[in-house]
């Protein structure tokens, strides 16, 4: 004796179709296959890289231009380092303080 559709409660299912099943597996398999062909043959375009600078950095390295292109006095470099090495070299701690603080004054735009 045959028992057919225990568990269904009732409803009646037809039963599989192992060609149709395999012949649906089968297309998913080209259809997925086919979807991976057309994705390596899609030429991307190289990404370009790209920098930008904020403006105070811009204006900070236009300072460190004009400064690397600013005329100094290497003999009096030449000087202050030999007094600076002998022991010589002696520092105003007034005049330090007032060229400083003229310094700040340009600076940061007020009056001295």
């Amino acid at each position: 004796m045959a028992i057919n559709n225990v568990n269904n409660n009732g409803v009646n299912k037809t039963p599989l179709d192992n060609n149709k099943v395999g012949s649906q597996q089968n297309q998913n398999q080209t259809a997925v296959q086919q979807q991976a062909a057309a994705k390596s043959q899609t030429v991307t375009a190289p990404r370009q890289d790209s920098v930008s600078l904020t403006q105070s950095a811009q204006q900070l390295s236009q300072v460190q231009k004009k400064s690397a292109e600013a005329p100094f006095d290497q003999e009096k470099v030449d000087k202050l380092k030999k007094a600076v090495e002998s022991g010589s070299y002696r520092v105003d701690p007034e005049s330090l303080a007032r060229k400083i603080a003229q310094l700040e004054a340009q600076v940061f735009g007020l009056k001295s």
